[in-house]
């Protein structure tokens, strides 16, 4: 391990700049030509696939359809809503000029697509017989960031948006609250191993154009804030501004009640932030690329390295071999272990001889256990679902040791130097919230005393996390 900190900065003395850190040495992205914007690596993408898949698997269960709307949206499609041009005016940026000509209207690069997407199912729908209309569509957004953060806060980045049109209120907030817990809260905790808290954003933190804002929000490494994924609801404001109608079962003409949703590449953010430590990055099985990576010590181990590696991979594993027997061994098994791959094979011509391999589970203490070649398939396909369990139950228990009760906005502030602060929004309400953004500090989401969702901002005894964020 001492070899693997001379490469990066520590957790404990300069948290950010570790990030910065991982992200180059485990080759996950590279900062692009333009600045804010980003290169994912081939290793970063690996991890973004395999996450998008699950949560693609997960958005088609609830009914939700793909689609894809323009990258250029008209500038009058986002002057029709004044409350949501308001919210992402100084992040737009604005193409004026094309073909080596002025344009007669300039074309806004999408920071978000509801507009686009309210101005056609204002034509797609005529009768309550085409609702809900479910639509997903997995794009590249830009919102020009002052302060870029790899992975975290960049000019462009990837993400899904979800978008729909229901009968009433309360489908729409039963379809909003589905995605929130049936698709990205379960994708936080089955794939990603990320324990979040769960809840609706106070009226100043919602986002812009809606009439609701549910969050779910993960605790990194240093104990702040980062939210991993929203979904709101806009009552009928975008079809006002749209005139997104339907004729109603009695023959009226009504207005549609519609959502929006969305997660981003700020997931694998998340992740490195929750998960990795002073060795590098460490990947859930789930979302690693590459699960278990196989090392010939020696070249004349190679053979039995790529044997065993066929058979973990007959097993459903995703395995790749090191054979670059030419390369100091030291070094590879480090970059394997900054890259956070969760279980290592090592395979020499020692341990051939006595007919054995030795496993590093990096997910753990990266201890080196001998296990018999008869015994270790079955060996290691335990070994990532135990550990894929493990880095949940690690991430909770430092979440609940750092989370802090608290009465007054004093006392929320001094917890939120080290972690979160829980207190009841009776002793924040927005006046202690301008107190709390002093100190740089928000309220990241309301509960109910239960921890269950609230529906309205206005719920006695609702309980208020309070942190620093990213």
């Amino acid at each position: 391990m001492t070899a693997t900190r001379s490469v990066l900065a520590a957790q404990a003395t300069d948290f950010p700049r570790w990030f910065q850190d991982v992200i180059a040495k485990a080759e996950l992205a590279d900062n692009g030509p333009v600045r804010g914007t980003m290169v994912v690596r081939p290793y970063g993408y690996g991890i973004w696939e395999l996450l998008q898949e699950a949560m693609n698997r997960r958005i088609k269960a609830t009914g939700a359809q793909n689609a894809y709307f323009p990258l250029l949206i008209p500038e009058s499609y986002l002057q029709r809503e004044a409350e949501h041009v308001e919210g992402f005016s100084p992040e737009l940026a604005v193409v004026t000029h094309a073909g080596g000509k002025q344009l007669e209207e300039p074309a806004i690069v999408r920071p978000t697509s509801e507009t686009v997407v309210g101005e056609y199912l204002s034509k797609w729908i005529q009768s309550y017989r085409d609702l809900p209309l479910l639509l997903n569509q997995w794009a590249n957004v830009v919102r020009w960031e002052l302060r870029p953060r790899l992975f975290l806060r960049t000019t462009e980045f990837l993400w899904q948006e979800g978008h729909t049109a229901h009968v009433s209120a309360e489908d729409a907030r039963a379809y909003a609250t589905k995605i929130l817990y049936d698709v990205y809260r379960e994708v936080m905790l089955d794939v990603l191993a990320i324990p979040v808290v769960v809840g609706r954003k106070t009226r100043r933190e919602r986002f812009a154009g809606a009439v609701n804002t549910m969050t779910l929000e993960a605790m990194t490494g240093d104990g702040k804030a980062l939210q991993m994924g929203t979904s709101h609801e806009f009552g009928q404001n975008f079809s006002h501004a749209f005139d997104i109608g339907y004729l109603s079962s009695e023959g009226r003409r009504e207005l549609a009640w519609t959502t929006s949703w969305g997660s981003s590449t700020r997931m694998i953010g998340g992740l490195i932030m929750v998960h990795g430590d002073d060795a590098g990055l460490r990947v859930p099985p789930a979302v690693a690329p590459v699960q278990v990576v196989v090392l010939a010590v020696k070249e004349e181990a190679i053979a039995a390295a790529r044997g065993i590696a066929d058979e973990l991979t007959a097993a459903g594993l995703r395995v790749t071999v090191d054979d670059r027997a030419d390369q100091p061994f030291g070094r590879r098994a480090v970059n394997w272990e900054l890259k956070g791959v969760p279980i290592r094979i090592e395979v020499g011509p020692r341990d051939l001889a006595a007919g054995n391999a030795t496993v590093v589970r990096r997910l753990r203490d990266s201890a080196k256990t001998a296990v018999n070649l008869t015994e270790l398939t079955t060996h290691v396909v335990a070994g990532i679902e135990a550990d894929q369990a493990h880095l949940l139950a690690e991430a909770t228990a430092r979440q609940t040791s750092r989370i802090t009760a608290t009465s007054t906005v004093d006392e929320a502030i001094e917890a939120a130097a080290s972690g979160w602060a829980r207190i009841p929004y009776d002793a924040v309400g927005e006046q202690g919230e301008d107190r709390l953004a002093e100190s740089g500090i928000t309220v990241r989401c309301l509960q109910r005393p239960d921890g269950s969702l609230p529906v309205a901002d206005d719920e006695p005894d609702l309980v208020a996390y309070v942190a620093r964020s990213y």
